[in-house]
């Protein structure tokens, strides 16, 4: 791939990059909305049209690791593994 090639790949993918962002804040207005009239409504699912929507409120356990590793170091430190990855970016 020439250089003028790989320039206008990444001008491309730039645009995109920005054009995605873009969408990701509408979706977002447009969830934000949705959950506000329902917030509003007081209820926590409504249909529309062929639409099912639930906004639900879920009780969930995590594992708190930072707690754990400040409590128990050496079991933490004896359960940690190396991983190996690549990371792709361009300034």
């Amino acid at each position: 791939m020439t250089e003028r090639m790989l320039q206008n790949r990444v001008k491309k993918l730039k645009e995109l990059e920005r054009q995605q962002k873009e969408l990701e804040g509408q979706i977002e207005a447009l969830k934000e909305e949705i959950k506000a009239d329902m917030e509003a409504k007081g209820v926590e699912q409504q249909t529309a049209g062929d639409f099912l929507i639930r906004w639900t409120t879920v009780l969930t356990s995590r594992f708190d690791s930072k707690v754990f590793q400040k409590e128990h170091e050496s079991l933490y430190k004896q359960y940690l593994k190396q991983a190996t990855s690549r990371r792709f970016s361009i300034a």
